[in-house]
């Protein structure tokens, strides 16, 4: 029904980023195809150079996709077979697969609901003596607590390996996201806070022996041509796409400040709505959190549900997501694992409440308050 509706606000718009910079882009695009290196080239070096030094770390290994930057860096962190990972069960199924495919059993635990980030009490009640690591996941953008994470990984002697792929520079209690643990996969999926024009992701570690492990497990499990240690695959950000977000790269700060400060007014202009039931996640990192979503809660005490609130911004031609629908412990490709329906309650309800407003960076206060004023319209009409 909605669909021939004209577009007003848009879930995601690209084209603002895109489009002062062009030109750029089309010249380091150009430079690659002169010089020809386009698997593990010069831009790629660059970039994971440059990355890792914004993040506070020494070393950046690109990757095809954060779904490897995952697994393949869990390996390099000597993470296998036999070792149990904890993570959150609200996430994207990527995190799940990550830890799948290093050979790992994934241990999901519930999360804060007033964050939607991993609850570091019920992580504690999951430990066990086959626990090795633990994987936050910096979810919409807001990073878990550095000290709290250094407090949790020091009791119980673990690896933390972050899940970053919401957080590029994300900041909280003096941390950059993939600076807290032994190393981070992060992804540059084109919607990403920092996007390619594909697929693409990165490990970063100050561990060298991590970076160089990675570097091989990459590349055919090779840590020099032809000499082939270990098994590995074939996984590398294309020298393209390195070459694309090193000219995206120096406009993320700024990206991110305009992502923050819309997400400020739409905090501002939902205050009211609490008393309907409608709830902001909450941010705990103040102008650290860079909004890669910005998520609002549609609790049972709101006279309508999500679904009608969905459907009313969409005949207004605004678009929205639900990031995720079903926790990750009760997708059907996870049966085997052995949860049920009531293990993770605060992940269920979440899944249930939560939805996802427009935000990019260039959203215009005159678009969010278009969107407040469509979900209050939603209210009124009910």
């Amino acid at each position: 029904m909605t669909n021939d509706v004209p577009v007003k606000v848009p879930f995601v718009d690209l084209s603002l980023q895109h489009q002062p910079i062009q030109q750029s882009i089309e010249q380091a695009i150009q430079s690659v195809v002169d010089r020809g290196d386009f698997v593990l080239g010069k831009a790629l070096a660059e970039f994971e150079a440059s990355f890792a030094h914004a993040c506070g770390v020494k070393y950046g290994v690109g990757v095809a996709s954060g779904t490897d930057a995952i697994a393949l860096g869990l390996q390099a962190c000597n993470i296998g077979v036999g070792d149990e990972v904890i993570l959150p069960a609200n996430t994207f199924v990527a995190t799940l697969i990550g830890v799948l495919n290093a050979g790992a059993l994934p241990i999901l635990v519930d999360c804060d609901p007033q964050t939607a980030l991993i609850d570091l009490v019920a992580a504690a009640k999951a430990v066990t003596s086959k626990t090795k690591a633990i994987l936050p996941v910096h979810l919409y953008g807001q990073m878990v607590s550095p000290p709290q994470l250094l407090d949790f990984a020091d009791t119980y002697n673990l690896v933390i390996f972050e899940d970053a792929a919401q957080a590029h520079l994300a900041l909280r209690e003096g941390y950059r996201a993939g600076s807290i643990g032994k190393a981070a996969a992060f992804s540059f999926y084109p919607s990403k806070n920092l996007g390619a024009f594909g697929d693409g992701g990165m490990v970063i570690t100050s561990d060298e022996s991590v970076a160089q492990k990675m570097r091989s497990l990459r590349n055919y499990g090779a840590p020099r041509k032809y000499y082939h240690t270990e098994l590995g695959t074939n996984s590398r950000l294309d020298t393209i796409q390195a070459a694309i977000l090193n000219v995206k790269l120096p406009h993320l700060d700024s990206w991110n400040k305009s992502r923050n400060s819309a997400a400020q007014l739409y905090d501002t202009l939902l205050e009211p709505l609490r008393s309907r039931g409608i709830f902001p996640i909450q941010n705990h990192s103040t102008n650290g959190h860079i909004y890669h979503l910005y998520v609002i809660r549609v609790t049972e005490s709101c006279p309508i549900n999500r679904e009608n609130i969905q459907e009313k911004l969409a005949v207004q031609g605004i678009q929205t997501g639900i990031h995720y629908p079903i926790p990750c412990h009760l997708q059907p490709a996870f049966n085997n694992l052995g949860y049920q329906e009531g293990d993770l309650p605060h992940a269920e309800a979440l899944c249930r409440e939560i939805l996802s407003l427009p935000m990019y960076p260039g959203l215009s206060d005159t678009e969010v308050k278009m969107v407040v004023t469509a979900i209050e319209s939603a209210l009124i009409s009910h």
